[in-house]
Parts: structure tokens; C-alpha cells; sequence
């Protein structure tokens, strides 16, 4: 008898079933124009528990911010912060909303989004999230690196080791970013030889791997997908060998952006020719492709069903 393949699952809030919940009951159009119209609890309520019951886990607190600043009706979020001026998750989610947006609308967008961001961290000193949306906020409308270095230092300080600093940092002085490919696979490096033990950064200079793979294919997208000699590299494959057992192989728990992390290591894999190792990766990936990073290839869903198929 064949066995059935699970479906791909392609979306930002990657297996958080309690973050996919909120969004799908959210987004029906009775919500996305009467914004619960005749309803006893406001739209943003199953919101705000959400966050509420995530606490001061900022691994998974940022990356719901995030994901729901990008998934849910603005108006939602911004009747949320009207009805609720002095909540300080409505000011965190609002300060990702408007820091996603302000590219679109300009500067004076970027300004109100700044002051969100501030407002946010002084109503939440504790809390790394604003300053990653300012940090985000910063990379889109290209100011220098120098200048944000303080903001993720204002990150990590309150969250040594958070993934999703590191990664956003990583981007940002990426050569598609602001930065250059030295500056960038050394900070890879650098972070990675001091993380604690079992630290999912780990993969850091894997997944600055990959954004030079990224940045090559921008430059010459023949060539790139040809040689791709980098990835034969003896220190390329020291790095993948770190990640599987400074991170995939220990029994450290889950951490909110495991899957995008699989997905990382499992093309790295792929890439350099490892599908014994390549096998259990999938295997835990299970139905979460991420677009990133196999849409760097042809026919992304394609390809990471066949490496998926085949070793499984």
C-alpha cells in the first residue's frame, strides 16, 4: 500500500497551532469588515490572550508579534490600542503593524512608527519585541549599520541568545542587507563559538551560507546555481557538521522558529551532498516548508518534496 505524503504547510506562523488558530478565526470576512459587529468580545480579545498566556517567553513572544503584525486586519490591532491606550501588548503589536507598513507609506510613516516602537519599550522595559520591530524598521528604510548596533544591543540585552535577533542582525549586515559578506560571515562565526550549549545559533554560519549562496545567485544566477563551490568548502562543511551536533542532535527543546531553522539545515544538506544526515531533518520538518531558503531554486516546492520523498 503507497503511503500518503502529508501536505505542505507554507505559512509565517510555521507549526504554532495556537498562533495559526487566532489567525483563521480573525481573518473571516465578517471579521475583516464588521470587526466582530454584534459579538460580546471585542475582535481583539483572542488576541491579547494569546499574547498574555505567551508571557516572558521572548523567543515565541517575538516571533508571534511578528507574524500577527503581518496576518492580522490592521483595524483590529488599532482598535485594540484605542479601546486599550495603556496595554502594553497592544502597544508591542502595534509598534510591529506600524513598522511593517511605514515602507509603503514613507517617511512620516517611519516617523509614527519610531515613536510606536519607543512607546512600546517603555511600557514594556523588559520586553526585546519593540526594539526588533524598530530594528526591522531600520533595515527597510537603510540606515547604517553603526547606527543599528544599539537598537539589537538594546535586544539581546534584555534576551541574550534570542534566534530572532541574531538572524535579523545577521540580515542586516548581509551584503543584500547594509553590510558586506566578511563582516557578515564573521559575525556568523563569532556568535557561534560562544553560544551555550544545544543554542539553535549554532546553524548562524550555515544560514550566513546560505545568504551568500542568496547574494551570489542575485549577481549571477547561472553561475551561482552551477558552481555553487562554497558550499564544498572544508569550513562549509565543519559548520553543517556543527549544526547537527551542536543543535539538531542535542535534546534541547523547540524553540518558536525550529522549522525555518530545519529548513535551513536540510537544504545545507542538500546542498553538500548529505542525504543520510539529510534523512532525520526532513523527517522532523515534516509538512513545514518555509519559502526560504529553497525559493534560492527552480520550482522550490518541487524540490523540497523530492528530497523530502526520497529520504523518507
Amino acid at each position: 500500500m503507497l503511503r500518503r505524503r502529508p501536505s505542505l504547510l507554507i505559512r509565517p506562523e510555521l507549526d504554532d497551532r495556537d498562533l495559526h488558530v487566532t489567525l483563521t478565526d480573525l481573518r473571516p470576512a465578517q471579521q475583516l469588515h464588521g470587526l466582530g459587529a454584534g459579538r460580546t468580545r471585542p475582535p481583539w480579545e483572542p488576541v491579547a490572550e494569546l499574547l498574555r498566556t505567551t508571557g516572558r517567553d521572548w523567543d515565541r513572544r517575538v516571533h508571534r508579534a511578528s507574524v500577527l503584525a503581518g496576518g492580522l486586519p490592521a483595524a483590529i490591532v488599532e482598535r485594540w490600542v484605542a479601546e486599550r491606550p495603556g496595554d502594553g501588548d497592544a502597544l508591542v503589536l502595534h509598534a510591529h503593524l506600524l513598522a511593517r507598513r511605514a515602507p509603503a507609506e514613507g517617511r512620516a510613516a517611519a516617523q509614527r512608527a519610531e515613536q510606536a516602537c519607543l512607546r512600546a519599550a517603555q511600557a514594556c522595559p523588559d520586553d526585546p519585541t519593540p526594539w526588533l520591530a524598530l530594528l526591522s524598521l531600520l533595515h527597510s528604510f537603510g540606515t547604517p549599520v553603526r547606527d543599528a548596533v544599539p537598537v539589537w544591543t538594546e535586544a539581546v540585552t534584555r534576551a541574550p541568545w534570542n534566534r530572532t535577533a541574531y538572524h535579523r542582525m545577521l540580515g542586516y549586515i548581509s551584503p543584500r542587507g547594509h553590510g558586506n559578506v566578511p563582516d557578515m560571515m564573521d559575525f556568523a562565526r563569532q556568535c557561534a563559538l560562544r553560544v551555550p550549549p544545544g543554542s539553535p545559533l549554532v546553524l548562524l554560519p550555515v544560514a550566513a551560507r546560505v545568504e551568500l549562496f542568496a547574494h551570489r545567485r542575485g549577481q549571477d544566477p547561472i553561475a551561482a546555481l552551477g558552481a555553487g563551490g562554497h558550499w564544498n568548502e572544508r569550513q562549509a562543511v565543519e559548520e553543517v557538521e556543527a549544526a547537527l551536533t551542536g543543535w539538531f542532535r542535542t535534546a534541547s527543546p523547540p524553540h518558536a522558529e525550529a522549522v525555518a531553522d530545519l529548513n535551513i539545515l536540510a537544504f545545507a544538506l542538500t546542498r553538500t551532498h548529505r542525504p543520510v544526515d539529510a534523512a532525520p531533518v526532513f523527517h522532523r520538518i515534516g509538512p513545514y516548508m518555509t519559502r526560504e531558503p529553497w525559493d534560492l531554486l527552480p520550482d522550490p516546492e518541487r524540490t523540497f518534496l523530492y528530497w523530502r520523498d526520497r529520504l523518507s
